[in-house]
């Protein structure tokens, strides 16, 4: 989920910061607000994007297509997770012209210095290419709409943080722990199962319309 980026963001936090466990959380936190933030938007306009799409490619048949699109992207990221099919990196580099115009914008503000300036990282953050998130918004284009996509992200970002603020505070274990091969692997593997039965559910919703 491309969650290793708290812990160098957790890092660079000024001493004191890092010392005191709610403060460090409040950092943390605000980090992922801005991050949840991003994701609401992005899955926002996936959502209506997707709707346009939706009508393009076949009132009939659009939503079914774009959900056997993202289901197969999401086992694809599932594979690339446990290291199966290192290829599909190559997604990422989607989002790379919009990070490099943002980017700059993030490392001028690190260290943050106040709860807002983590907002704003948290959502510069939010725009860094992973094939996680892309799979996501990729489902937020299959949903049929702005408000159904910007739900989609917001789930997806709620389901995150319990593993994003784990690695934020108790930042060099988790890290150690994330970038375990077993742990790559089962992540892999759920995220695989996940897109399978997304698959069978689309097609045996087709079969029953």
């Amino acid at each position: 989920m491309c969650g290793g980026i708290i812990g160098a963001l957790t890092m660079s936090l000024r001493e004191e910061v890092r010392d005191n466990r709610l403060t460090l959380a409040l950092y943390v936190g605000m980090y992922n607000a801005g991050r949840l933030t991003s994701y609401v938007l992005a899955g926002a306009l996936a959502g209506a994007l997707g709707q346009t799409l939706f009508y393009s490619i076949s009132p009939q048949y659009g939503h079914t297509i774009l959900r056997v699109i993202a289901a197969l992207v999401m086992i694809g990221m599932g594979l690339y997770l446990a290291g199966w099919f290192p290829r599909f990196a190559h997604v990422e580099k989607l989002g790379e012209p919009l990070w490099n115009l943002l980017e700059p914008v993030g490392k001028k503000m690190i260290p943050a210095r106040t709860p807002l300036h983590a907002f704003v990282l948290g959502a510069v953050w939010g725009w860094l290419p992973c094939g996680l998130v892309y799979s996501t918004l990729i489902l937020s284009v299959s949903s049929g709409g702005a408000s159904a996509g910007a739900m989609y992200m917001l789930v997806f970002g709620i389901g995150t943080l319990p593993a994003i603020m784990a690695t934020g505070i108790l930042a060099w274990f988790m890290i150690w722990v994330s970038r375990a091969p077993y742990f790559k692997k089962l992540a892999g593997a759920t995220i695989i199962i996940m897109g399978a039965a997304s698959l069978i559910y689309t097609g045996a919703g087709h079969v029953s319309h």
